[in-house]
């Protein structure tokens, strides 16, 4: 597995030709997803390991794409430490009971044996996974302290987040205790898919982008470095990668990451002007091009690649994830153009 093309180049070495997956590229775009999960619900789906490791399976068999991205969502560990959640469709995750006060924060389940017991079906998944996978690499994955923590606070999701920023203002040691809480989750959780087999790791922070530099460092920066911090010891890539944070792209890698995924507002050459030299990076293609022209999306992904051709390493990616309306053709043949695109430049 370590000779994987896009494994090389998640650790700062070029291979021949491109590589390439996509967020969200396992799920609601497929039919085949959709007939699978006909009847059972999105987090009862996450937690079957013949389920989960056969939607993440599918865009590699479909697609060709260079990597798998472990099937599961950002409140998955949540649920498996025994708070009550539940996705809502057309909503997204939604809690019985948000987490707002210094009490609330005291109710929290000990992450202890109980939940290591509870991650087994996630070890099972991922098992099962690269076993079907083969030479193909797993990508493990979880939320970010921030976000995951985000969505408590709320009770599901928000356009603002002003709750979760005015506790971190109000009531910075509540904050802490929760973020805290959150980054052993999630922690806990990305280890337990390396250790069954998943090959690097990325998390992901959907709402970073909402908080200024100086909030960051001060409250979020040090539980996403204690979540990195989980898998740092073992031998895998660590990709960051938040949306809207073209702000926060150096302090991101500095709470622990190896590549920065980069979303589409910002090039990537822009990009690798401000974050340390020799970083591999992640990214860019608007998620948009999918619903334009064949010949618009060839171009922006030659201008991807042209963007982020100075990179120790370059994994071709959208800047956000797959939207649910994409036509899978048109995911399919962006992958055999890019591999189609030939050596690049060191």
């Amino acid at each position: 597995m370590a000779d994987a093309s896009l494994l090389q180049e998640l650790r700062g070495v070029r291979a021949a030709t491109p590589s390439v997956w996509f967020m969200r590229q396992a799920g609601r775009s497929l039919p085949e997803y959709r007939a699978l999960r006909e009847g059972t619900t999105m987090l009862d789906s996450c937690v079957r390991p013949d389920m989960a490791a056969e939607i993440t399976v599918q865009p590699v068999r479909r697609h060709g794409v260079d990597a798998g991205i472990f099937f599961s969502d950002i409140v998955v560990p949540a649920r498996l430490a025994g708070l009550g959640v539940e996705i809502r469709p057309g909503v997204g995750p939604v809690f019985d009971h948000p987490i707002r006060t210094e009490a609330d924060v005291d109710a929290l389940p000990a992450l202890g044996e109980d939940y290591e017991a509870a991650l087994d079906p996630i070890r099972e998944a991922v098992r099962l996974t690269v076993a079907e996978l083969g030479t193909t690499p797993l990508i493990g994955f979880a939320g970010a302290p921030f976000t995951v923590a985000s969505y408590m606070v709320e009770g599901g999701p928000s356009r603002d987040h002003l709750r979760t920023r005015a506790l971190m203002r109000s009531r910075p040691e509540v904050w802490a205790r929760l973020a805290t809480w959150v980054s052993e989750l999630s922690g806990r959780f990305l280890r337990a898919q390396v250790l069954a087999g998943a090959s690097a790791v990325q998390l992901f922070d959907s709402w970073v982008g909402a908080l200024s530099a100086e909030q960051y460092l001060a409250h979020v920066q040090p539980h996403s470095a204690a979540a990195l911090a989980h898998v740092a010891d073992l031998p895998v890539p660590r990709i960051h990668f938040g949306v809207g944070a073209s702000h926060l792209l150096t302090p991101m890698l500095e709470a622990g990451a190896t590549v920065m995924g980069v979303d589409h507002r910002l090039r990537l050459d822009r990009a690798l002007e401000i974050l340390p030299a020799g970083t591999p990076v992640q990214g860019n293609l608007d998620p948009a091009v999918l619903f334009t022209s064949e010949q618009a999306r060839f171009a922006e992904a030659r201008d991807v690649l042209a963007a982020g051709a100075a990179a120790s390493g370059h994994v071709v990616n959208l800047g956000h994830g797959v939207p649910p309306e994409t036509e899978p053709q048109v995911l399919t043949d962006l992958v055999s153009f890019l591999h189609e695109q030939g050596a690049r430049p060191a």
